[in-house]
Formats: C-alpha cells, structure tokens, sequence
C-alpha cells in the first residue's frame, strides 16, 4: 500500500487503537522551538522519556524542555501540559487518559503515572505521521483489558539487546503493556545462573547442521543486559515475564547438566524443531535444587509479579520407563503420568512463591489436576484454542488468551501463498483484529477471570531482526486495537482506513512490515 501521499487531516483517522471516546475539533497544535513538557510533580520520568521520544519523532536534535511546576497555570500556553489528577466517577483505572488539544496547548490528565505515559503516547503517534502540526482534539480513553502483551521467542533464535528495546518501545507506542520473554527451550538457554554455570556456556549454544563451517550458533543475555531491557521496558510502562520452560522443552538444561534427565544422556541442544522426548526427570529431588536456583536468580533479574513456567508439550515418555519417576508416582498415589506432570506443577509453583511471584502456565497445567488440583494463583495461558481459557476461567483461574486458532500466533503466514514467509498456518490481518479474549458462551463470572490476551511469535523460521518486524506488524496492532478499544468500538473498516498512518508510523521508526492485503 502506498502511503506516499496521504494525509489524514483528523486524529480518529490516525489513531491505533482507537480511543474509547475521541471528538476531532477545527485546528491544530504546533510545536515550535519553544514548545515543552510541564509536569506535575511524580511525573518527572514520564516527562523525561516522553520528552527526548517526541523530540527524535520532531527530527529536533535535543529532547524538549522538560518544568516541573507544583501548581500548572492556565496561562502555559505552546506547552504540553501532564497531570494527575483526583479518580474520575465512571471507574476508569490507572491507565485511563484525557486529552485536550488546542491550538495553544495539550493537556494530558489522568489518575495516575500509566494513562500520563499512554496519552504521551497517543500525542508521539500523531506526531510520527503529522509532524510538527497535529490534529486538535479531545478523547477520554481506557483500556478493556488489564494484559496487552506480545511474546518474542528468543531461544530458537537470539535477538539484540537493541531489537529488543526497538520492539518494546513500539509496543508502547500501541498502549501494549506486558513483554513475555521466551528464554529458555530446546534450542537455546538465555538466562545466566551463578550457581550453573554451564546453563549458559555450553546450554546457550548449539550445533548449526545446515553449514559445514563456523557451524555454532548462540548467545546469552548477560545479568546486566536483562537488567537494561527490564530498566527500558518499566521506563515505557511494560512489564517484562520471563518464561522458565518446566518440565518439557528441556534440552538444552540437559545437555548442560546430563544428570537431569531419566537417561542421564548423552543430550545436545538441538537444532532441529519439534518435541523431543528427553524431559526433566521428576523423580530427582536434584532437578528442583536446579529449579530453586533459576527461579531465584530470575526474581533477582525481573522485578516484576510474574514468571511464566511453560507446561506445555512434555511427553511422558521417558517418565513411563524411568524408577525414579516411577517411585514418585507410586509415592503420592497418583494414577497417571499426567498426574505426575501436575505433581511437578505443584512443586514449581511452590518455588516461584517462595521468591514472592505468581505462576503462568501454558493451558496443559490443566491436565492431570484430578487428584492434586491447580495452585488457584496459577494463571492459564490458553495457546491451543479458547477450550484452555474456558476450562480455566469455570476453575476460577485468571486466563491470558492467545490461540493458536485465533489469528494470535504471529509465526504463522499473512496469507496463504506459497511466497509469503510464515509457519505451519496462516493467520490475516484480520484474522488478528477479529480476535477476541471473551469466548463465545462464557457467562459473566468466567468473562471477568479473563485478564487480556498477547500475540506471540514463535521463530524456528524466524532468524533475523527484519523478518520478525515483518511478521510482528500490522498483525499486533490490530491484535492491539482488540485489547484495548471497547468491543462495541472495534471497526475493521475503520481500521483498515487507518493502516496507512500506521504505516507511517513504522517507517518512522525504522521497521520492515507486511504491506499486503488484510485479510
């Protein structure tokens, strides 16, 4: 699509997601060489951030002024004018915003530093298709749900420090808030553990079959790298959730530490895509000393609440011939293997509370619950349809939606043609905008257990920066536009109107993106 001479005149006609309420008015608000940020005070990061991202959205050399005043005048004219101010009486949360744009002036107000960063943001995107001159207006917005997140898999292939952080920011841009960080799986582990050092440098890479020459690939983030992108990731108001993969997805732990496993090996991190049948051994106490070390040095790393423990595609294999695991079964008179798996469950969630987080599972945390049951903290992530997230939300589990089915799986192809890139499925445009967290059939108890939804990227095929930015956008803003604007709101014509000033936007920031049809 060319976007070469388009000129949206309103900001409805550029924004993604669409705010909840927005009135386009006559004008228009220009930055000059002395337009700033005043701000209140508790709003000094916000001003500081926003202030250098709207200058590099200007083209200026330097961030704009940032003034800190106690009391905001009505006389700061040319200014953008943030402040928190008392909660409204309609129930808008934290991340709510007001703005009003006057030739002279943008007021931002909210209840709390959350909607301030979202209505900078919303300022930042007219900005990178406006320029210097945008639209006046005026919109009170609020997000449906709670977790708006986008997942990037980093352990089939590795990412930049800098890839990262460039993803992050257009997250936030589009008032996405969680980054589920994938670190650990078969081909790859990505988090360094001081007491297991060999995790990372022999756990970390991998033998490359497709060429006979400098045949290794990998890489590991160091402690003070992930301390960066979570420092970035807080400054724009994302919270990061590392994945831990427990017990399944394990070969890369075992070819590091080979005792690990039922057969005790030989194992090798593996370059081929699949399941493999090499797991955690359940029956040995020394896989949870493991455990207990990771899970402490990934609450040291990642502040936040959260820790997402996979769950999903163990085989049971190796468990069924295995008298370790054999023996724990018989001694908590459990009746299958998928009952032992939940026995592991248990005990993982049990360490993830020792060090004061909350688990995340994929849907298969589910299974085998008969005898034991799911810790009622746990927090479903339903990957493989919407069944996971029904069957969890009746169990009075939170639910994060993300289905395979669903137009969520990023991986997979744009359209179904032979020439475009993607992964074992297709999923359109607007596939991704029609995709909805609320399951046809739930009833109003099990619809609130519903916490938000994330699009995921999966990268067996998925090498390079580039090619991630690709199959990221503009499926996640409109998977985007799904997670925050009301559903009463959502138009796909509308938003189709609206994908040109989207593409603006990327280009702006410098990202590679399918310019295909929607759907």
């Amino acid at each position: 699509m060319d976007t070469s001479a388009f000129f949206a005149t309103k900001a409805s006609e550029q924004l993604i997601p669409a705010p909840m309420r927005i009135v386009d008015t006559d004008g228009a608000f220009t930055f000059g060489s002395d337009t700033g940020i005043v701000y209140q005070s508790g709003l000094a990061s916000e001003a500081r951030i926003a202030a250098a991202d709207l200058a590099t959205a200007l083209g200026y050399a330097s961030p704009l002024p940032v003034v800190e005043r106690t009391h905001l005048r009505g006389s700061d004219t040319a200014r953008i004018i943030i402040r928190l101010v008392p909660a409204w009486d309609d129930g808008h949360g934290a991340e709510a915003y007001l703005i009003e744009t006057t030739t002279d002036a943008i007021v931002i107000e909210a209840m709390a530093p959350d909607g301030i960063w979202h209505g900078l943001q919303t300022i930042r995107q007219l900005i990178l298709v406006s320029g210097a001159s945008i639209p006046c207006f005026s919109c009170i917005d609020s997000p449906r749900f709670a977790w708006r997140g986008f997942m990037l898999d980093c352990s089939r292939h590795f990412f930049s420090v800098e890839f990262i952080k460039k993803m992050i920011d257009a997250a936030s841009l589009h008032h996405l808030n969680r980054f589920h960080w994938h670190l650990v799986d078969d081909q790859g582990w990505r988090l360094p553990v001081p007491e297991y050092p060999r995790l990372t440098e022999i756990g970390a890479y991998r033998t490359d079959l497709r060429q006979s020459w400098d045949n290794t690939y990998g890489d590991f983030y160091r402690a003070e790298q992930i301390q960066e992108i979570v420092r970035y990731a807080d400054e724009r108001h994302v919270m990061v959730v590392p994945e831990i993969e427990t017990p399944g997805h394990a070969s890369a732990l075992l070819a590091a530490y080979p005792e690990l496993g039922c057969t005790g090996g030989p194992y090798q991190v593996e370059d081929r895509w699949g399941i493999f049948d090499d797991v955690m051994c359940v029956g040995n106490d020394k896989v949870l000393d493991v455990l207990d070390a990771v899970f402490r040095t990934t609450a040291q790393l990642f502040p936040g609440p959260y820790i997402h423990i996979g769950g999903d595609e163990c085989p049971k294999v190796r468990w069924k011939e295995c008298p370790k695991c054999n023996k724990r079964l018989l001694e908590n008179h459990l009746a299958t293997f998928d009952e032992l798996q939940s026995w592991m469950t248990v005990q993982v969630v049990k360490l993830i509370q020792k060090y004061g987080r909350r688990a995340i599972g994929w849907d298969e945390v589910l299974e085998g619950t008969e005898t034991l049951g799911l810790p009622k903290d746990v927090i479903v992530m339903s990957w493989r349809g919407l069944e996971g997230g029904i069957k969890a939300s009746s169990m009075g589990h939170e639910v994060i939606m993300c289905p395979t089915t669903g137009g969520c799986y990023l991986d997979h192809k744009h359209l179904d043609d032979i020439d475009e890139p993607g992964n074992i499925s297709v999923a359109t445009v607007g596939d991704s905008y029609e995709a909805d967290p609320i399951a046809p059939g739930m009833d109003e108890t099990q619809a609130r257990m519903v916490i938000g939804g994330q699009g995921n990227l999966w990268t067996e095929k998925v090498c390079f920066a580039k090619h991630a930015e690709y199959m990221f956008f503009p499926r996640l803003a409109a998977l985007a536009e799904g997670l925050w604007t009301p559903r009463e709101n959502k138009d796909f014509a509308s938003f189709s109107r609206r994908i040109p000033a989207l593409h603006r936007r990327l280009d702006a920031l410098g990202f590679s993106y399918y310019k295909g049809a929607l759907s």
